[in-house]
């Protein structure tokens, strides 16, 4: 990887289409927020007890994460005088009923949400600020810098790391062994990636080459971006407000997946992929290479027909990158149990939580001072995602979501057209980045 990236650059993180909501669902949550942030908190901000006294604490988080975030109640709850009760809320709802129960001060007491709606959280007093709790770690400085700086607002923290996902290619060794190639030398350019996948291809017998999302816009850019960052080329300004995928590197990276869909490497069903279930071909044997994130691989069932082996997403000459993302975790503004909140959080980050719990269970620890453990050194794959954990990127704009993520947004039109129209593939990118952009530097 380039020096470019030897530091995390922030910006917003990635969801796939079960997490996005409508642009309408947006708006209504923004207006909500906003009429929500002149009231005054009832917590107390500069209290930094964390008290495990018998309380029931409330917590909601999105569907894609309950399985994470069970498992660290589960082991919260068992080993403390506090039990955290988790609700769980589609996907497709859950800003809208954040944006509701903000308005109502009708929060729960510890909320999770996808660093894409941090920085939203954060300035619209939805969240506590936590500055003077997260001060007192003695590893503060080892959290996830991509989370912290998406959850902090003029100076103050209100968020903190709760789960790393992160963007990588995920290949099948048993199909790599079939079709005569190195299993234990993944493909560390976009030409490879192609050359391998056309091997695969010709397998034939329900095999294919290489799989995406085509309507999932928030899995394409998650997965797609990162290959433009290898080239040390951006996607979108520094501030968040303007649109740089005109670019000839993004167009050599669209024309190359074109290229897959139109020659057959591609299965017709990636069209239609709007991300629900994006990875079961891969899953189930029949899909040589595919970028994917890594809490995928939690879900593996390895075995006969499928080996799974992790590398860094390349770009077109070499290099390598990822899209980091994944959730935060803060205590609401109007939760009159802070000082319990905060024993479950803290606690969430500590030794015993960040390697017994989750990295037992295949994730990514939130700690780099922890990234190292014994759980990683017994799965290279791992140590491979922490690595990536503190080299990727993860883009902030505040105007991310209806931008990127609406399946009715700028980026959605963009992409559809470069990947399966007709019409030149930089053409197309200059066309639509002048929406892209309106979109993003909107009031």
């Amino acid at each position: 990887m380039g020096s470019t990236f030897s530091r995390t650059r922030l910006r917003l993180g990635p969801l796939t289409s079960t997490t996005l909501p409508t642009l309408a669902t947006l708006v209504a949550l923004t207006t909500v927020l906003a009429a929500c942030q002149s009231g005054s908190p009832s917590a107390d901000a500069s209290d930094t007890t964390a008290t495990d006294d018998g309380t029931t604490i409330s917590m909601w988080t999105r569907s894609p994460t309950a399985t994470f975030s069970q498992t660290l109640i589960d082991a919260y709850n068992a080993s403390h005088k506090n039990k955290v009760k988790l609700t769980v809320i589609p996907a497709d709802s859950y800003q809208q009923k954040v944006g509701s129960a903000a308005g109502a001060k009708q929060l729960p007491d510890v909320l999770a949400t996808d660093v894409v709606y941090a920085p939203n959280y954060a300035s619209k007093g939805v969240y506590l600020d936590i500055t003077a709790r997260v001060d007192k770690l003695d590893f503060k400085e080892t959290l996830a810098p991509a989370h912290v700086k998406t959850a902090t607002h003029e100076g103050k923290i209100y968020g903190v790391p709760h789960d790393i996902d992160l963007s990588a290619v995920f290949y099948n060794k048993v199909l790599f062994t079939r079709a005569g190639l190195d299993p234990e030398q993944p493909p560390t350019t976009l030409d490879e990636i192609y050359t391998y996948a056309k091997k695969i291809n010709d397998l034939g017998e329900g095999v294919n080459g290489y799989f995406f999302g085509g309507a999932c816009p928030g899995c394409m850019l998650f997965t797609t971006w990162p290959m433009i960052w290898a080239e040390e080329e951006s996607v979108i300004n520094d501030a968040g407000t303007a649109s740089t995928i005109d670019s000839t590197t993004a167009a050599g990276v669209y024309s190359l997946y074109r290229k897959l869909v139109a020659e057959g490497v591609v299965p017709a069903s990636a069209k239609n992929e709007n991300g629900p279930t994006w990875t079961q071909l891969f899953q189930e044997g029949k899909i040589g290479i595919q970028p994917m994130g890594a809490t995928s691989l939690q879900a593996m069932q390895e075995g006969p027909d499928l080996d799974v082996g992790v590398a860094p997403i390349p770009g077109l000459n070499g290099g390598s990158s990822s899209f980091v993302g994944g959730d935060v975790l803060g205590i609401s503004s109007n939760s009159e149990h802070a000082a319990q909140a905060w024993d479950f959080i803290s606690w969430t980050l500590s030794e015993t939580a960040q390697v017994d719990v989750i990295a037992k269970n295949s994730n990514i620890t939130v700690r780099s001072d922890l990234a190292d453990n014994t759980y990683a050194k017994q799965d290279p794959r791992l140590a491979t995602f922490n690595k990536l954990a503190t080299e990727g990127q993860t883009p902030i704009s505040v105007n991310f979501g209806k931008t990127y993520n609406d399946p009715n947004g700028p980026w959605t039109a963009a992409i559809t057209d470069a990947v399966f129209g007709e019409d030149d593939v930089a053409a197309v990118l200059k066309q639509h980045n002048s929406a892209i952009t309106e979109s993003l530097s909107s009031d």
